[in-house]
């Protein structure tokens, strides 16, 4: 510790206590204030009586921005979430099942889709893209809770939480639910030959579009299906893609309306009706969420109908056990400053392989292999939630964002760089390899020329014996780091939530206390002072 630093904060909530490290510093410094207005000295507490003191539940606040859902953590996993929500009112719970990152792809935020599920207001319980069949499993068994719970103590529950928000019909383009047609219009490769990975630059005219965006902002597309996928489904079901359902043909439904990965237990549901003797009995427990032969993780709508072979279900009832295609969001690359009719971003193609079989993502080879140059495509513009620059153009900014997670900061040095700002500029990026890796090099060594870009910190996790990632370069560059933040810098993450976002932000908190002087419960406290301040944000997922 340097000299002339405060003492740490005394140790009063135990390790054992129910609460992560961030909580046990909020609790700490809210507890030793407790104590020592109290005249009673500075006594540990016990786990229960910490839990006492926060008002018996054992959860502490995991962010300071809201001190009262600890679960609202998009890296804490589903199983984490519900049990910091146990004893808690059933619309929290419903919102600890979400996926927590608050992106908008179901139309609300997190907290207003599940106030929505409780109030009635939305039936549809699968609108969770991140959260997947997990979300959609646990919401429909607290939908069921809610349905068989007295009357009494379900409206005594709704009157003493705040009502649900009405979400106000979007202006189109505004909402998965009024999509508007922008062009395709660009699309190259930005890995090099030699690369393990295919990731393209996608660009869209959104001319005549009424779209509008800034910077921070992402945006939903709604893909279309891989029609080899669609025809050996329609194959393994026995009927023919020119099959008509009401007025369309059932490839066009197929292609453009449902889901086809993963299996939704409604389609095990459906095949349990329709198949017999040992098979009936496994779709059964595959619609409950159990896994009889452990390959329940790998069953896509194909690979489910080849698994309970032969079938032929009709067509029309068929299509009705699927779900709706889910649009797909993402980062957006460019700032209007550049080009307002222009939007771009940064996708990785996603491929692999399951026994003799490539699965597909269906949004990114969509993007980055079948969509043609000129075709229209619905989309729409979804607002960042606290995804922004400061409003000061002159504050610094730390941004971190390996892979395709560098997309949103290549908007914000356009931005920067349009507007004139004065404020530095440090970018943190790092992939596998860079002779073959390195995403927009030549745009980012153009900034670092003209000044706007003042600092490049690359990590690569593939050039050497020892792998290197973004988290290794802030721990190497701390010292110089913590002067930015002492500077009032803004620090940004994007990128992956389970792994990166949770190594980068044990690394900042283990650089705050090396060269702030802090302990690690005194950083983790400043940290959490960041997020509450504004000044470290995370698009996420």
């Amino acid at each position: 510790m340097t000299k002339n630093m405060p003492p740490p904060l005394p140790t009063l909530v135990p390790e054992s206590a129910p609460f992560s490290p961030e909580q046990r510093s909020w609790l700490n410094g809210f507890f030793a204030g407790v104590v020592a207005l109290d005249g009673t000295g500075l006594t540990p507490l016990s786990p229960e009586q910490a839990a006492a003191l926060i008002g018996g539940s054992g959860a502490a606040p995991a962010e300071a921005i809201d001190e009262s859902e600890p679960w609202h953590d998009q890296t804490i996993v589903l199983p984490e979430r519900m049990k910091l929500a146990e004893g808690r009112p059933l619309k929290q719970r419903m919102m600890a099942a979400m996926a927590q990152q608050d992106c908008g792809q179901c139309g609300y935020s997190c907290r207003d889709y599940s106030a929505a599920v409780f109030a009635k207001q939305e039936a549809r319980l699968n609108l969770c893209v991140p959260g997947g069949k997990e979300t959609a499993r646990m919401l429909k068994k607290l939908h069921e809770e809610l349905e068989a719970g007295p009357a009494q103590a379900v409206a005594a529950e709704a009157k003493a939480e705040p009502a649900a928000v009405a979400i106000p019909e979007a202006a189109p383009g505004r909402s998965r639910d009024n999509p508007v047609p922008a062009t395709f219009v660009a699309r190259y490769r930005l890995n090099k030959p030699g690369s393990e990975k295919e990731t393209h630059h996608i660009e869209f005219d959104l001319a005549g579009s009424g779209l509008d965006y800034v910077v921070g902002d992402s945006f939903g597309i709604f893909p279309e299906n891989d029609p080899l996928l669609v025809n050996a489904i329609i194959a393994a079901i026995g009927a023919s893609p020119d099959c008509m359902i009401g007025e369309r043909r059932l490839f066009d439904i197929l292609s453009n309306d449902l889901s086809l990965s993963p299996a939704p237990d409604s389609l095990f549901e459906f095949i349990s009706w329709i198949a017999g003797g040992e098979r009936r009995k496994k779709a059964r427990a595959l619609a409950t969420g159990e896994d009889p032969d452990g390959d329940a993780a790998n069953l896509d709508v194909l690979a489910a109908l080849e698994k309970f072979a032969p079938l032929s279900p009709d067509p029309e009832a068929f299509v009705e056990a699927l779900e709706p295609l889910q649009p797909r969001l993402y980062s957006i690359s460019s700032s209007p400053r550049v080009d307002a009719a222009r939007l771009s971003t940064t996708v990785d193609l996603v491929r692999y392989d399951i026994g003799a079989r490539t699965r597909l993502g269906v949004a990114s080879t969509f993007l980055g292999e079948r969509a043609r140059l000129g075709q229209t495509i619905r989309m729409y513009v979804q607002r960042a939630h606290n995804f922004a620059l400061p409003s000061d153009p002159a504050v610094p900014i730390i941004m971190v964002g390996p892979g395709t997670g560098i997309a949103p900061f290549r908007a914000f040095l356009q931005e920067r760089m349009a507007a004139k700002a004065p404020g530095r500029n440090w970018l943190f990026f790092g992939h596998q390899r860079q002779s073959y890796d390195f995403f927009y090099e030549d745009e980012l060594a153009g900034m670092k020329a003209a000044g706007v870009l003042t600092r490049l910190t690359l990590a690569w996790s593939r050039d050497g014996s020892e792998k290197i990632y973004v988290q290794n370069r802030m721990r190497e560059e701390g010292a110089e780091l913590w002067h930015w933040l002492e500077a009032g810098a803004h620090f940004y993450i994007c990128g992956d939530a389970q792994r990166m976002a949770k190594d980068v932000e044990t690394a900042l908190v283990d650089v705050i206390a090396a060269h702030g002087g802090k302990s690690h419960d005194a950083a983790a406290s400043f940290l959490l002072t960041l997020k509450k301040s504004g000044r470290f944000q995370a698009d996420v997922y």
